[in-house]
């Protein structure tokens, strides 16, 4: 069994959400919860759960606000919030699982999953570190990804990203500093991880990142370093302007 604490300061949403679990997480044992959240760190030390669900926006103390109270915050974590993509980016940036109320059962069945696996895997510390150093980052490019590979977890700077070429639901990453990266995610997936007016998705298989352009080829092509970097044909109006706006 998966021992959860719930904290969220509205007691109708706690008492949804821990229906919720009931009925449809069975490995999940609710274990406390608090809609406090200036209790929480005491509770969570108290009781010592496994996994966490947290609200992001509170009263008084943002879940983001609870967990860099923690020095080791080895618990797992899923992040219960309204939309919020400041939220959202700081979140999916580290791998964090999350879901947005009103919450619906199959994506709280898939956040458990991940939630179950990431939890044998003893990922947790590493991502809930990475998570508060990210939200005390002013500049995107000087933010961190957490990328899970077959390997594990491997954590790239977002400026030393050259490109993402996406093939057969997979992503080759290029580096500035080191050596190319293949990941399971989808190079969708990453367009939305990086979706910033730094990142541009030339082609449905080729992100980019606008600041390490080197020349643009009339033909439609962008060189990167050593990269020649196909631009769809109608993409490139649209391209040559955010180039113009940088």
């Amino acid at each position: 069994m998966i021992r959860a604490f719930l904290i969220d300061d509205e007691p109708k949403s706690t008492a949804i959400l821990k229906n919720k679990i009931e009925r449809f997480c069975p490995e999940i044992q609710v274990i406390g919860n608090t809609q406090d959240p200036q209790k929480a760190k005491q509770l969570i030390e108290e009781v010592q759960p496994d996994l966490v669900f947290m609200d992001v926006a509170m009263p008084g103390m943002s879940g983001f606000d609870v967990l860099s109270q923690f020095n080791k915050p080895t618990f797992e974590i899923i992040f219960v919030t309204a939309f919020d993509s400041y939220a959202i980016e700081a979140i999916r940036h580290c791998a964090i699982g999350y879901l947005v109320k009103p919450v619906d059962k199959d994506e709280l069945v898939t956040a458990v999953a991940n939630a179950k696996f990431n939890i044998e895997e003893k990922t947790a510390l590493k991502k809930n570190r990475q998570l508060v150093e990210n939200l005390e980052v002013k500049t995107f490019q000087d933010k961190k990804l957490i990328i899970p590979t077959q390997e594990g977890l491997e954590f790239v700077a977002i400026n030393e990203i050259l490109c993402c070429e996406g093939e057969d639901g997979y992503t080759k990453l290029y580096f500035k500093n080191r050596k190319p990266m293949l990941s399971s995610n989808s190079i969708g997936h990453f367009k939305e991880m990086l979706k910033n007016q730094e990142f541009y998705l030339v082609h449905k298989s080729h992100l980019i990142n606008l600041n390490y352009i080197d020349r643009y080829l009339n033909e439609g092509y962008v060189i990167i370093e050593n990269h020649k970097i196909p631009v769809s044909r109608n993409r490139r109006s649209d391209f040559l302007t955010a180039l113009k706006n940088k």
